[in-house]
């Protein structure tokens, strides 16, 4: 029973983390989205154009941190859903043969991280599919972030967009582009998670020697959580993050482009390999990299700094948790 509590009580801390760590980049790096979204939705806007428009404008400080609202519950909320949803699976694939491949590390080095160790293969396939299942239930908030930030829809506030969307297009309107979307988020998730692992191993190898940990050094799960420092760890946790996205970004940004445009213009583009073909026809390849460098420094910064919070979180949060 007290195991089940504790359990419980863990899930909790983890979706709280998620939830705190994606709020927080998200208002940060609000401007950054928006500005990437604007890039994407024509070839004929760039990104200094963008700029000045809305430097020029009425109020260019709520401008750039328009959408900040919906941007927030999209983030916040698919961050925690993400993150409890991924400590799940990875909790699972670890008790499982699934974690028994050659990526695993070994439990008795110190590490920078309070997570499971599991295979490569197994933080492709939990990263994926955490990151799908939360698109899904949050494309509704994805939709209404990307057309509130474009410039092609005047929406005044997320009500009358909402109402809109419903009025013109229905329910599927909230999910417009959520296949784009998946195609994007879970590979780049899988991706991201196995970068992200991989390169905390490597650092972490170079920062600090491996130590025997004694048994009252290791959390009930076996995980070793005492690295040399808490310093240390967050500069470890944060560079693997940066490097991560910036990996993982570049091989999905065509799907986020084309995600954008039908957000934006499903009546255009229809459907993925349709939007896929008129913007090679009528842009050229380059249309599908548009916003690549926006997106791959703002993916950067907020991964990083999302994984370091959450981490750094979830480590104060163990080592309160009952055994």
């Amino acid at each position: 029973m007290a195991f089940r509590s504790a359990s419980r009580l863990q899930a909790t801390f983890h979706f709280l983390a998620g939830l705190s760590s994606g709020s927080t980049t998200a208002i940060l790096l609000q401007p950054a989205d928006l500005l990437k979204t604007r890039v994407q939705q024509s070839r004929s806007s760039t990104l200094s154009s963008i700029v000045r428009g809305i430097l020029d404008g009425p109020h260019p400080v709520r401008q750039l941190w328009r959408g900040t609202a919906p941007s927030v519950v999209r983030t916040g909320m698919g961050s925690a859903l993400y993150f409890g949803m991924l400590n799940q699976m990875r909790q699972y694939a670890a008790r499982t043969s699934l974690a028994a491949g050659a990526g695993a590390a070994p439990s008795n080095t110190r590490s920078t991280s309070i997570l499971p160790k599991i295979s490569n293969s197994a933080n492709l396939a939990t990263g994926a599919l955490a990151r799908a299942s939360a698109g899904f239930i949050m494309s509704p908030f994805t939709v209404l972030k990307v057309r509130y930030e474009s410039s092609i829809y005047g929406y005044t506030s997320i009500m009358s967009a909402t109402r809109h969307i419903l009025s013109t297009e229905g329910i599927r309107g909230f999910f417009a582009g959520f296949g784009a979307t998946a195609v994007r988020d879970a590979p780049y998730a899988g991706l991201y998670v196995l970068f992200y692992e991989g390169s905390k191993s490597r650092l972490q190898a170079l920062s600090m020697p491996a130590v025997n940990l004694m048994p009252d050094e290791l959390t009930s799960s076996g995980l070793a959580i005492k690295p040399t420092s808490s310093t240390m760890a967050a500069s470890v946790n944060f560079a693997s993050g940066a490097f991560a996205a910036v990996g993982a970004t570049a091989v999905t940004n065509p799907f986020d482009a084309i995600k954008t445009r039908l957000q934006l213009m499903p009546g255009k583009y229809g459907n993925m390999i349709r939007a896929a073909k008129l913007m090679l026809r009528e842009e050229g390849v380059r249309s599908l990299f548009d916003g690549l460098a926006l997106r791959m420094g703002r993916k950067a910064i907020s991964s990083a700094l999302a994984w370091t919070v959450y981490e750094e979180l979830i480590r104060r949060a163990e080592a309160r948790l009952p055994v």
